[in-house]
């Protein structure tokens, strides 16, 4: 790993947080290295923000919550408009920059782009997300209707992997409910967050409402124990989901945590095997394994195991690992150095456990950059329920196959697994699928489909250990996060018709 020297540092650029509209400026004693993975050199810095620059965030987005809050439903929703186009035109320059920080491949980052748009799209349709019931004369000269109004300062934790479209589930939907947003996106990955701020307020989104914070633990302490942050998403680990989560509600606030996965696809001896191969291979090694949905597991039921290996392990040996930026690579470079060090220790974890390893992407070094955080892939065989590497994420490219007798013991191998995140299955019975899709104790489930991420429009979460709080992302269950509800019940007597009092407690006759 290159080494930068004080000057160096000195002369790199900064990638700054964002309040109010405007980048802060920073020393660069108070920020932290940016790597590209693909060459392991520095190419900028990132701040570490903490108390003050929360409270600064938070200040300017509760400055901006009433004018924002307030403003008419179709001009608000004419800035979406904006940015959803600012977005689209930008997508390959958003794309690079998820591939420059992160490292997946350039294809990989422009799909992302282009998923994290449908959201934006669902977001532009405000004016109905946020309309309310009406009912006429439930009683005597009585109406009752409902409106959904914005929280107030609300706030986003997103993580390294989907430096776009994770962030576009949260902030444009919070934003679109006229709330305020303080967002704390992952350090790793800063260049495609600076972008989307700079093309929000191009859009004409008001100074204040959506400021970007970077940092760690003081940060995400800060944005969790902040009085007037009155609603949460977090997305990342388990154990860190449950902090913000548990502290979070424990002071009033509105939490959402969607956390760690260990997804695993059921695979029926009548599947088609080159369908499945594919989609094992493209499910658990694309992005380098750094997907929350990705399949991880494949359960095999009865022989299919034994004639999907062969097929696996031919379309491994071809693949391409380098540099996302070159054409032709299927997968780039783990996120960062010491990452890549955790994910070679899960694969010596499988190896003392007792898995077979059949393929073993430890020793691979890349020849185009020696120092860039790369890791082949890793395939074990006869992964078990009792051994860690099955029951743990490893958020890398290690799979694991696993057996099962019988599609009652691959399923309930499945809902017995502390994750739910994602799974799916492969089969061409459309009874055994709909058995699947009604027994299977996982919210979001691809019938031959290895990663089924719903679409823009519909919600987003997980199940077990893989989500705490009781709404999912996106959709409506997003809309109905980020609003509080009013139920009005009105009456206008005419003057001078008032009946005479009475103490009876009111009906609706």
């Amino acid at each position: 790993m290159a080494i930068e020297t004080p000057a160096e540092a000195e002369i790199l650029p900064i990638l700054s947080h964002w309040i109010n509209g405007s980048p802060v400026e920073v020393h660069i004693d108070q920020t932290a290295p940016v790597y590209n993975p693909a060459t392991g050199r520095v190419f900028g810095h990132v701040p570490r923000g903490g108390q003050a620059e929360v409270d600064a965030a938070v200040a300017a987005a509760k400055a901006a919550f009433p004018a924002w809050r307030d403003m008419p439903l179709i001009v608000r929703s004419n800035i979406f408009f904006n940015f959803r186009q600012l977005m689209f035109e930008n997508r390959e320059e958003l794309a690079r920059l998820i591939t420059r920080d992160h490292g997946k491949t350039y294809p990989d980052a422009l799909a992302e782009v282009l998923r994290g748009i449908e959201t934006i799209d669902f977001a532009c349709g405000l004016p109905v997300h946020l309309s309310g019931m009406m009912t006429p004369n439930v009683s005597t000269k009585v109406d009752t209707f409902t409106l959904r109004q914005g929280l107030g300062v609300v706030a986003a934790i997103t993580p390294f992997n989907f430096p776009v479209m994770v962030p576009c589930w949260i902030y444009p939907i919070a934003l679109a409910c006229g709330n305020t947003v303080v967002f704390k996106p992952s350090s790793h990955t800063p260049g495609a967050t600076q972008l989307q701020a700079e093309l929000w307020k191009r859009a004409g989104g008001p100074d204040g409402t959506l400021n970007v914070v970077y940092g760690g633990k003081e940060a995400v302490k800060s944005i969790v124990e902040h009085k007037d942050i009155r609603a949460i998403q977090f997305v990342g680990s388990t154990s860190v989901g449950r902090y913000v989560y548990e502290e979070g509600t424990k002071r009033g606030k509105r939490v959402g945590a969607y956390t760690s996965a260990k997804n695993a696809m059921l695979v029926l001896p009548d599947a088609d095997m080159d369908l499945v191969a594919d989609a094992a291979v493209a499910a658990g090694f694309g992005s380098a394994g750094e997907r929350c949905m990705a399949q991880t597991l494949f359960i095999g039921v009865g022989d299919t195991a034994e004639r999907l290996k062969p097929k696996m392990l031919e379309r491994i040996a071809k693949l391409r690992i380098g540099d996302g930026m070159t054409p032709g690579v299927d997968m780039g470079p783990i996120y960062s150095e010491d990452h890549r060090s955790r994910v070679i220790d899960w694969i010596d974890t499988g190896v003392a456990e007792g898995a077979e390893l059949l393929v073993d992407g430890r020793t691979f070094v890349s020849d185009e950059n020696p120092e860039g955080f790369f890791l082949g892939v890793s395939l074990f065989d006869h992964v078990t329920p009792d051994m860690k590497i099955y029951q743990e994420e490893i958020f890398g490219p290690v799979f694991g196959i696993a057996y099962a007798e019988t599609f009652d013991q691959g399923l309930k191998m499945i809902n017995d697994h502390k994750y739910a995140n994602g799974t799916a299955v492969f089969t061409t019975d459309g009874g055994a699928a709909r058995r699947f899709k009604l027994e299977v104790e996982v919210p979001m489930i691809g019938v031959n489909v290895p990663i089924p991420v719903p679409a823009g429009f519909m919600s987003f979460s997980g199940a077990k250990e893989s989500a705490l709080g009781d709404l999912a992302m996106r959709g409506e269950d997003g809309i109905r996060f980020f609003t509080q509800q009013k139920m009005v019940t009105e009456r206008w007597p005419e003057p001078g018709k008032q009946g005479p009092l009475s103490l009876v407690f009111p009906g609706n006759s």
